[in-house]
């Protein structure tokens, strides 16, 4: 059995970087930015179209999406926005073949 890398400098950085970081897009923000349906922001943030549908109701109904869902919508983004500079190692890491976005 393989032990754990350790940690250097570098990515005890990044994760500290990470830990304070306020990264955060709200539901809106992503649907006015790209074309996605709220079904398939549901699958991007692994809840139900019921829970998306939520975050956007103007009434009794409303539920604000929670700080995990916000920090992943703004990481989605990030991808989007820079998703030809990723290299195809990272690419293959996160099961691209899969399409999340089919209409």
């Amino acid at each position: 059995m393989n032990s754990p890398r350790k940690l250097r400098e570098r990515e005890l950085l990044l994760i500290a970087r990470l830990a304070n970081c306020q990264l955060a897009m709200t539901p809106r923000e992503f649907e006015a930015k790209w074309d996605v349906t709220r079904a398939q922001m549901a699958t991007l943030c692994s809840c139900s179209l019921g829970h998306v549908k939520r975050w956007f109701k103007k009434d009794k109904d409303y539920i604000a999406p929670s700080q995990y869902h916000l920090r992943y919508l703004a990481l989605a983004d990030i991808f989007l926005e820079n998703f030809d500079e990723i290299p195809p190692l990272l690419l293959r890491s996160i099961d691209c073949d899969r399409d999340l976005f089919a209409r």
